[in-house]
């Protein structure tokens, strides 16, 4: 599919502009394009990153005043960087901080993007402005947005304020579930230190699904929607083919490992009252509760799968993850 469209658009510009682009999706995304012969102008936050000819040095994302140089010759935009969640916040006023990142920050880009002739801009968003738990159905599009935390609200703000600043730039917003893959972070990474440790988990008797999705399927549906003519203007939500519970999650994250899953039987309502007494409320309803999603809207329209199957990407994961931890122990 990606070398269809490849070939189609070989007559356009075929220059994109990344940001984030040093992070988790980022890194991986700008080595794809490069793959596809994409020139890639990476927007970076400082000159500390190894940078080519092509980058383009702009700051802090929320405070960025001119775009200008960044999208000079620039045909899409794909927009990564976004404040996500914090563990230990120390802003003093962490919603208003989201909507400078990630609301301000998306609309001053898509304005500047829209001035300057950018054929299409494609922003991750999260599916977590679509809520944070699904009980009779999956998530669809369809569905009204029900974001719960700052970071969902701002995320559903921004959608917001693209769509605004981009009356005639076509947009693209994907909306991802939990991501994994080589150089993942967060809680998943979290979980994975503790399998590999053999750390015992009180997760074995919850009965739940949750959606996923592998930063190489990310990364593939992101190509895809470089070019396909029918994605302008959509919003998709995106996810493996695989709907584990959190204990088949573990599982196979232990077998990718070569470790063994060490799961204790726990009485949920027990785990919701520890999280409850340690602050951990919204963690603990993650872990015990469904949020599965309905990707069929743009596996029909644009002919877009996932590639990677669970097993594959939770491979990877484990293979760079040993890495690091070798890496880690030499210094």
């Amino acid at each position: 599919m990606v070398q269809d469209l490849k070939t189609q658009a070989g007559a356009l510009p075929r220059r994109a502009l990344v940001t984030g682009a040093t992070g988790f999706v980022g890194t991986a995304l700008c080595d794809a394009l490069r793959q596809q012969n994409w020139d890639v102008r990476r927007a970076l936050r400082t000159g500390h990153a190894p940078a080519s000819v092509e980058d383009s040095i702009v700051g802090d994302i929320g405070r960025v005043a001119d775009w200008s140089a960044a999208l000079r010759d620039v045909d899409v935009v794909v927009h990564l960087a976004a404040r996500t969640h914090v563990i230990r916040d120390t802003a003093s006023e962490p919603r208003a901080e989201y909507r400078r990142l990630n609301v301000e920050g998306t609309r001053t880009l898509a304005h500047a993007a829209q001035t300057t002739g950018v054929r299409r801009f494609i922003f991750l968003s999260s599916i977590k402005v679509n809520g944070e738990a699904t009980t009779v159905r999956p998530f669809t599009e369809n569905d009204t947005p029900q974001p719960e935390d700052a970071y969902g609200i701002s995320k559903w703000e921004a959608e917001l304020a693209l769509r605004a600043a981009a009356a005639s730039m076509e947009t693209v917003v994907l909306r991802p579930p939990l991501l994994y893959g080589p150089g993942v972070k967060g809680n998943f990474l979290r979980l994975m230190r503790a399998i590999e440790r053999g750390v015992p988990l009180p997760l074995g008797s919850i009965h739940n699904r949750r959606s996923v999705l592998s930063l190489g399927n990310l990364v593939d549906a992101m190509i895809v929607c470089l070019d396909h003519p029918a994605a302008a203007g959509q919003t998709y939500l995106l996810a493996d083919d695989e709907n584990p519970s959190t204990p088949e999650l573990v599982r196979a994250i232990a077998a990718a490992l070569h470790k063994r899953a060490r799961l204790v039987a726990f009485p949920p309502q027990l785990l919701r009252i520890a999280g409850a007494v340690t602050g951990k409320s919204a963690a603990v309803s993650r872990l015990l509760g469904s949020l599965q999603i309905d990707s069929s809207r743009i596996r029909g329209e644009l002919g877009w799968k996932p590639r990677q199957a669970l097993a594959e990407g939770l491979s990877q994961t484990a293979e760079w993850y040993y890495r690091k931890l070798a890496a880690d122990n030499r210094t």
